[in-house]
């Protein structure tokens, strides 16, 4: 017949057509029920293909073989839900040249294949070796039906015989379609003699192991008996639980209302553990999965409360302090606010309120990074999840791992919902800054995905395989060091810097928050110990030096416990605790701040210096001695600190002759620059101007003023740089005792952070260059100094002119 030039293509799955077949064929997809529809409107042909994989539910041409059998279609029925129906007649096989897609079926541009023959002696003993295989089989009874073997061993064609006995038995879907594209009828015989005779042997070995069971059994037949019976009883027993805990599990998942992609892979899992034993290991796997899967919060989310008089209350109820934390606490509440009203007359999309920064709190240990996110989610009525990152090294940890490895569990993400119960908690991710990188990923990449508002909405943990909503979530991390933090990740988040906590501050919440608990914490009521706010003090300037609170918490339930047990053996009603009764209860002071210089000196000048848990001053230390020119540095100094002393001697060595230094004093004498407190290491570009000071006395003779601390960076041409810490560094030097302080001029907007009650007795000299530093920090100025560089000079030149005189 006249095959057409395209022919429509209908995907089969887990079956092969032969020529010459009658069958009937079901088509349900809309691929192959399209393809029909194109060939009853032409010549009522189509070339029926088996697909490489089953599960492909919309094939394309790479999913299919290269070779399919050509049929008519006989006659064809619609069904209601859109499926088709039809009987097809096979009569050829046929090669594709080429596949092409067509308003969603797929069509082929196909060639004919023909039989060919063979040889005619090798086609008949072939013939005859099959008919006998097959006939073997047959004998087994429980292969083929009586009509179907009958109608077989009655064909006389060999290409007929070959086609039907491949089509009927049961050989792999690769097998059938290997017999199929071959045109060769005596490779095609000889190809289902070797599967008849695999056949036969599976049966003898079948055969074989039947007997060895059936011997075992007789061996140990009474027993073997009541332990089948004791099985099916069990198994009984279980699939009415099962099918209970299947039941009880599909209702539960229709009151989630999940995404349709979500809903789908999760009936697709409720449906294997229906057809599973209860008691498989698999079905335990989809148990737990199907479990995670019903107690995560799809929907579930708390209302926010957004007054930002009750959200301030809350903040000021918990923390004393912070300041600027608490504002953009407030800001974030006050844009949701607005975001919510727009969206409520309909301005901006639901989905928007939503949206917002990913916060970081960055600072040092102890100052409340942590609890003020708690103090958030108290205040928005949210739930609060904390999750901490230290020492994360694996991906799977913020991901999950895949089901398919023992003991899989989702990620921390995942996990932290379910614990929250809501989908809109507030997350806190502790110690963002202490993750690390190993051979199993990189945990920071992982959260790259969770902390981006655009990306979060698809989330995607590896063990859930479906996406979850994050954009709800108001996530907060916390870090001691953000140098330590990847750049992507970092630009993801909005940085809120916590300082280190004043003198004053830590009284205050001393008194407000550290008493009260630790007197709860101890037994005692409020009236029973009694601390001065001297004392107080005390123990915060010489019994703690941190940050944070944390230590001096420590030391008040310390005192605490030992006036408790004053209490309980002498009997006393009340205790008082003192300045003075500190060292017995906790001994000599622990840290003695510096304390102002006595009196000018030459060649020292006093420096102020910042760490995380507060400022101080230092005293800068510079000899000169008789030597080679040598520059010698002690006192442990990091490699900025001592490039600031080179520049500080060029400048030097550059302004000498204003100065009134003797350019060979530079070539004669070693200059030693040292920083005390030798045992511990000191960095950082901030004591330029101190060591120039210094320097500038020790090679003038001029004496460095007692009374005036000083700080800031250097360059060659003497200009004087910004530096950081500077509210720590003005509270450690008012600490020593010293009310007045130089600072860089660009540093000037810096004071505001100092509370304007400690900067009432204190003068502030900002300065550009270091002229005008050492005019303030050398005695008399450097209009002195000049004046008696110029009289220096001379003096030296009338001494020039009266040598000769006396040498005549």
């Amino acid at each position: 017949m006249q095959i057409p030039e395209r022919v429509p293509v209908v995907p089969v799955r887990g079956s092969v057509i032969f020529p010459t077949m009658v069958m009937p064929i079901d088509a349900g997809r809309p691929v192959s029920v399209r393809a029909i529809d194109a060939a009853l409107n032409g010549e009522r042909v189509v070339l029926i293909v088996s697909q490489r994989d089953k599960e492909v539910e919309s094939p394309e041409a790479d999913d299919l073989y290269s070779v399919g059998t050509l049929a008519n279609i006989l006659r064809m029925r619609k069904n209601p839900d859109g499926s088709v129906q039809m009987l097809v007649q096979a009569f050829a096989r046929a090669r594709v040249r080429r596949y092409e897609g067509a308003e969603g079926y797929l069509t082929a541009e196909v060639e004919p294949i023909q039989d060919v023959p063979g040889d005619e002696v090798e086609v008949r003993a072939l013939f005859r070796e099959v008919q006998e295989r097959f006939a073997a089989i047959l004998k087994e009874g429980k292969y083929l039906s009586p009509d179907v073997a009958q109608y077989i061993q009655k064909l006389e064609d060999p290409s007929q015989l070959a086609d039907y006995i491949a089509f009927h038995m049961d050989f792999k879907l690769e097998d059938k379609q290997k017999i199929l594209e071959m045109a060769n009828v005596a490779e095609r015989l000889r190809r289902v003699l070797v599967l008849l005779d695999a056949e036969l042997e599976l049966i003898e070995t079948q055969r074989r192991i039947q007997q060895q069971v059936k011997e075992e059994i007789d061996r140990n037949q009474r027993e073997y008996f009541l332990r089948e019976q004791m099985k099916v009883i069990q198994k009984e027993l279980h699939g009415e639980e099962g099918e209970e805990e299947v039941e009880e599990l599909r209702q539960r998942i229709e009151e989630l209302n999940l995404p349709e992609n979500v809903r789908k892979e999760v009936d697709r899992e409720l449906g294997r553990l229906a057809r599973m034993h209860p008691d498989s290991a698999e079905a335990a796997v989809i148990r737990t999965y199907l479990d995670w899967i019903v107690n995560l919060p799809w929907n579930t989310r708390t209302e926010d409360n957004l007054d930002i008089e009750r959200a301030k209350q809350i903040l000021d109820e918990d923390h004393y302090g912070l300041e600027k934390v608490k504002d953009r606490v407030l800001e974030y509440l006050a844009v949701r606010k607005l975001r919510y009203e727009r969206a409520k007359r309909g301005e901006i999309p639901a989905e928007e309120v939503n949206k917002g920064p990913i916060l970081l709190f960055v600072g040092p240990p102890g100052v409340g990074k942590t609890s003020i996110a708690k103090s958030i989610a108290r205040a928005l009525g949210r739930k609060y999840v904390r999750v901490s990152l230290g020492g994360v090294r694996d991906e799977s940890d913020i991901r999950g791992h895949r089901r398919t490895y023992i003991g899989a569990m989702p990620g921390r993400i995942i996990q932290g919902l379910r614990q929250a119960g809501s989908k809109n908690p507030v997350f806190l991710l502790d110690e963002v800054d202490k993750m690390g990188q190993s051979f199993q990923g990189d945990p920071a990449a992982a959260l790259l995905e969770v902390l981006d508002p655009a990306q979060n909405k698809e989330f995607t943990d590896h063990y859930l395989g479906v996406p979850f909503d994050l954009s709800e979530v108001l996530f907060i991390g916390t870090a001691n060091f953000p140098q330590l933090i990847p750049a992507p990740l970092m630009d993801r988040m909005e940085l809120i810097e916590f300082t280190s906590y004043i003198e004053q501050e830590k009284l205050e919440i001393a008194r407000r928050f550290l008493l009260p608990r630790q007197l709860e914490e101890n037994g005692l009521s409020k009236g029973q110990v009694h601390i001065t706010e001297a004392a107080l003090m005390r123990l915060i300037t010489h019994y703690t030096r941190e940050a944070g609170v944390r230590n001096l918490e420590r030391e008040i339930g310390s005192l605490l416990r030992k006036a408790a047990r004053r209490i309980l053996e002498e009997g006393k009603k009340r205790v008082r605790i003192t300045e003075r009764d500190l060292e017995k209860y906790l001994g000599p002071p622990r840290y003695t701040p510096e304390a102002e210089a006595r009196e000018p000196q030459v060649g020292v000048a006093t420096g102020m210096y910042y760490t995380p848990v507060g400022g101080d001053i230092m005293f800068v230390e510079v000899s000169i001695m008789p030597g080679k020119g040598q520059l010698i540095l002690t006192g442990q100094l990091g490699d900025v600190m001592k490039e600031s002393a080179r520049a500080a001697l060029t400048y030097a060595k550059k302004n000498a002759e204003r100065f009134g230094i003797e350019l060979e004093k530079f070539e004669k004498s070693d200059i030693h620059i040292h920083v005390p407190a030798g045992a511990i290491p000191k960095e950082g570009p901030s004591a330029g101007i101190a060591i120039s000071s210094a320097l500038v006395s020790a090679l003038t003779e001029v004496p460095v003023r007692h009374d005036v601390a000083m700080t800031g960076e250097i360059t060659l041409t003497g200009r004087v740089l910004p530096i950081g810490g500077v509210r720590e560094k003005v509270l450690g030097a008012r600490r020593a005792g010293i009310r007045e302080v130089i600072l860089p001029k660009q540093n000037e907007p810096d004071l505001r952070d100092i509370p304007r009650n400690l900067q009432r007795d204190m003068t502030f000299h900002f300065v550009e260059n270091l002229d005008q530093a050492l005019d303030l920090a050398l005695v008399g100025g450097l209009a002195e100094l000049e004046a008696r560089a110029k009289r220096a000079k001379r003096a030296r030149a009338r001494r020039k002119k009266t040598q000769p005189a006396a040498q005549a």
